[in-house]
């Protein structure tokens, strides 16, 4: 599951509440960010 995070209100928003368009269903604003999740990926050097 994807979530987001509006820039305006710091509220964390589901994929499924943004309808058709990117717009925060609580403050209405537009500008919303990705959460990457919380893993940690290691990568081992060459």
């Amino acid at each position: 599951m994807v979530e987001y995070l509006c820039i305006t209100c710091k509220r964390k928003i589901s994929h499924e509440m943004i309808r058709r368009t990117v717009k925060c269903p609580y403050c209405g604003g537009k500008i919303l960010v990705k959460i990457r999740p919380p893993i940690i990926k290691v990568v081992k050097a060459i």
